[in-house]
């Protein structure tokens, strides 16, 4: 039996003052998946986390929010969703029972129900140990995971992580990560905001690209990276003869004299076979070899101009490539 999308979103408009934020955004997201807004800081990701959680107010367009208009049944989305901000709303004063247990007050949870709410949430993201500690104490990691159970204290149908990983080190991101998949699992949708590439391959299920306002691309992950050509090998030399030789054989390639290295366009096995058999007909033999296939890093790239670290944003086409 087919599912009502979890987000519908059409011809969003957002300005502030005369500067437009938001240019005519449009998506659905999926129930029970995972959807990965990128984009560099300014593109308008945050306003359209802020406008879909009823914080802002829209100046153009319709939503709905587990089939709920965040204008009109503003208490409906709220009752539907979580939301963990860039920042993260854990009260350092408080234990960690006690943040989960005062979100079970303010959801009006019965007391008892709250409580075990509070309990499961502390197993569930492995706090048990520090429950009873200030979430001053915390790591970094842990005060996430603390933020991110806070928010499931309501069960939630859709959840909104706008950029969650900020400032965490690797390890603690990729716990993040796998408390997220959990709640896919579970049937939780979650609506993600990250520069981080590879937490957009990681997890999500779609991803669209913002650029100026506009999605400037859409779809899941592997099918983007089909809309950048560019995978290559790099071939490495032990000395320049051997080089040269190689650039004879293959002149297309771009060779680099000082890291004695050959770099070669090659999408696929195929085309990585080919050339070899052509080093082996010249009689010349790489010390390494390595593959390059574009990622979504490439992606953002290209379709932006610029790349995914936060740098003054260049012109993009607006053309939006669909699957």
């Amino acid at each position: 039996m087919a599912t009502d999308p979890a987000i519908i979103v059409a011809d969003l408009h957002k300005s502030y003052g005369t500067q437009p934020v938001l240019r005519g955004v449009d998506l659905e997201v999926g129930a029970g998946t995972v959807f990965a807004m990128l984009g560099p800081n300014g593109a308008g990701k945050t306003t359209v986390v802020k406008i879909l959680s009823t914080l802002f107010r829209a100046d153009s367009g319709r939503i709905r929010i587990a089939g709920h208009d965040p204008v009109t049944e503003p208490d409906a989305v709220r009752a539907a969703i979580g939301v963990t901000g860039q920042f993260s709303a854990v009260d350092g004063l408080l234990t960690g029972t006690e943040n989960l247990q005062l979100m079970a007050d303010l959801h009006h949870l019965p007391r008892a129900r709250g409580r075990a709410r509070a309990r499961a949430l502390l197993e569930q993201f492995d706090l048990t140990d520090a429950a009873a500690r200030p979430a001053s104490s915390y790591s970094g990691g842990m005060r996430r995971r603390l933020d991110l159970a806070m928010t499931l204290v309501g069960e939630p149908q859709v959840i909104f992580l706008d950029e969650p990983t900020t400032g965490l080190d690797p390890r603690s991101r990729r716990e993040l990560w796998t408390a997220v998949r959990t709640l896919v699992d579970d049937g939780v949708t979650v609506f993600l905001t990250t520069q981080y590439l590879e937490e957009a391959d990681q997890l999500a299920d779609d991803v669209a690209v913002l650029d100026h306002g506009h999605l400037v691309a859409r779809g899941s992950p592997a099918h983007l990276k089909t809309l950048v050509p560019g995978g290559h090998v790099r071939l490495r030399f032990t000395d320049h003869p051997s080089l040269t030789a190689a650039t004879a054989a293959l002149p297309t390639a771009a060779p680099d004299p000082e890291a004695l290295t050959l770099q070669v366009h090659a999408d696929g096995y195929p085309a990585i076979r080919a050339l070899l058999a052509r080093l082996d007909t010249a009689g010349v033999q790489p010390e390494a070899l390595t593959t390059h296939t574009p990622d979504l890093d490439d992606v953002f790239l290209a379709l932006t101009g610029h790349s995914a670290t936060p740098t003054p944003p260049a012109p993009a086409s607006r053309k939006v490539p669909t699957p």
